[in-house]
């Protein structure tokens, strides 16, 4: 079994320890007995990073989107950049039927047929199915998106 080079072994422990502080500094005032401007203040710094974060990753999705729309000659490639449609052009790349959307809002099954439409999206790109499976995975689900837009 192969183990990842000490350098990025010790940045993942860093990422890590760095969201899971994040996380107990939410925690802290909901047991204060009467918050401090102190906590407030901590409170909207963490939710600053996190919204940095999120807008981050929403870039970095969208371009990923657009561009596998683009090298699969999907129209209205556009649509990557507004929230709920990025699903149907999610489901026009993967060639599966529009009104699967709604089967993005039910719950637990929107986790099945997310994951069949990254398969049919790592195909589409001429890709083993089983990238679209890595999605669900933490730290690969971040990769796998720009892999299958960047990758020739």
């Amino acid at each position: 079994m192969r183990t990842l080079p000490r350098r990025r072994s010790t940045l993942m422990v860093v990422a890590l320890s760095v969201f899971a502080s994040l996380a107990l500094l939410t925690a802290v005032p909901v047991f204060a007995d009467e918050p401090s401007g102190a906590q407030f203040a901590a409170m909207g710094a963490v939710f600053m990073v996190m919204c940095l974060f999120f807008a981050v990753f929403y870039i970095y999705w969208a371009l990923a989107l657009q561009t596998i729309a683009k090298k699969t000659n999907t129209e209205n490639d556009w649509w990557a950049w507004i929230p709920i449609i990025q699903i149907i052009l999610m489901l026009n790349i993967a060639k599966k039927p529009v009104w699967w959307i709604i089967l993005f809002f039910i719950p637990l099954v929107n986790f099945v047929v997310g994951i069949i439409v990254c398969m049919g999206i790592a195909e589409a790109r001429n890709k083993p199915s089983w990238w679209g499976i890595l999605m669900i995975v933490p730290v690969v689900g971040l990769i796998v998106p720009g892999y299958l837009a960047w990758s020739d």
